[in-house]
């Protein structure tokens, strides 16, 4: 249970309120003390893509006092698939303020904030510090650790879900109680996978984990029940199978360990930012755009398919799709160290991975993709 709240409070359900949450008042487990309980709470869920949207509505519905909501990005037609937050009609619309509208909809007698922002170590530790209970529905390496590290500096129960085309995985930590992130998965690569864009994603699945993550926050808040403290809960899709594996506090982990090295939001993001393979370089969109600027251009080698690159590239970037990639290095080998460019990020990391097994020195990465670009440099820029 969050010490915040394991306090019950005067009375304070409306008739209105009691109404609405009768199927919960009638639940010996929550009954009004954990209803009450709900109402003070404060829960930030970081995006409101596929994790965050059942999450979001889930709590919303649940009596959540007061429900953030943090996302830079804009609706796309293609994230409805799954992104069960938003319609057709919020197409083009930021979705912070868009999902805070259908949440309020959903529930007026709830306080909905919405940060249209992207997170930074320069930003996390003012939100964090405004909530009680953080969920974790990004879908970056980098921001998986920056939000593990915040809450474990900031004294915050995180819970955390990531999806990757047919399966899911969970796991909650407490500060105090158990294992975090860092512990199980220390180093950055053995918990990289492809984003949904790159990678595609069942639509569902992150309706299955997603309402998990939901479950998670009303028993942290509530103090029903047993959460997953010290558990990693992983579900297949195909198979129809929820497996469990035991992670322990690791006493070497660089956040939580008895030697921290990471003491500062601006030591996990560098941390987090030093996580791809050795060898394999990093890039920024604002970076890529003062290096095109100042000189002769580096090699760009956009790894999509025909029809995005049809869609929208940079000027003068060579189109070898990362299917063809391994047949076609020769094209690229003895030219200066190329710059690996795909949507989001993911499938431009896995061709820098194969230039370096083909031993092209300094491959590349553009952090972020074309969305990054489109984002931070060129709003003109179409990405598929």
């Amino acid at each position: 249970m969050l010490a915040a709240m394991s306090a019950v409070q005067a009375p304070t359900l409306s008739a209105r309120e009691r109404e609405r949450y009768q199927r919960h008042l009638s639940l010996q487990e929550l009954g009004s003390a954990g209803q009450e309980r709900l109402k003070a709470a404060r829960v930030l869920v970081v995006g409101a893509g596929g994790l965050g949207s059942p999450a979001a509505l889930y709590l919303a519905a649940a009596g959540c006092g007061t429900l953030g909501l943090v996302d830079y990005d804009c609706v796309e037609l293609s994230n409805l698939q799954r992104q069960v937050l938003f319609d057709s009609s919020a197409i083009g619309r930021p979705k912070a303020a868009s999902g805070a509208e259908r949440l309020a909809a959903l529930n007026p007698d709830i306080r909905i904030n919405a940060h249209a922002m992207r997170l930074t170590a320069d930003n996390v530790r003012a939100l964090f510090e405004q909530y009680d209970l953080v969920l974790d529905g990004t879908d970056r390496l980098p921001a998986h650790y920056l939000i593990n590290d915040a809450c474990v500096l900031l004294q915050r129960p995180l819970v955390a879900a990531a999806i990757h085309r047919f399966e899911g995985q969970l796991m909650t930590y407490v500060p105090g109680a158990g294992p975090c992130y860092r512990c199980a998965f220390p180093h950055g690569a053995a918990a990289a996978v492809a984003s949904c864009a790159d990678a595609g994603v069942l639509g569902v699945l992150p309706g299955v984990l997603g309402t998990l993550q939901a479950t998670e926050a009303i028993k942290l808040i509530t103090g029903a029940g047993a959460t997953l403290i010290g558990r990693l809960l992983t579900y297949d899709a195909l198979e129809m199978r929820f497996a469990e594996f035991r992670i322990r506090r690791r006493s070497d982990c660089a956040v939580c360990g008895d030697h921290p090295t990471i003491t500062l939001a601006e030591h996990a993001m560098a941390t987090s930012n030093s996580a791809s393979p050795q060898g394999i370089r990093r890039i920024s969109a604002q970076q890529l755009s003062e290096l095109l600027g100042a000189g002769p251009p580096p090699l760009l080698v956009d790894v999509r398919e025909s029809d995005e690159f049809g869609a929208g590239h940079l000027p003068g970037s060579v189109h070898i799709p990362l299917g063809e990639l391994s047949a076609r290095l020769g094209e690229i080998t003895g030219r200066p160290a190329p710059v690996f460019i795909c949507r989001s990020g993911g499938r431009s990391l896995a061709a820098c991975q194969m230039a370096l097994a083909a031993n092209i020195s300094a491959p590349t990465n553009l952090e972020g993709g074309l969305k990054a670009w489109a984002a931070e440099i060129d709003p003109s820029l179409r990405v598929l």
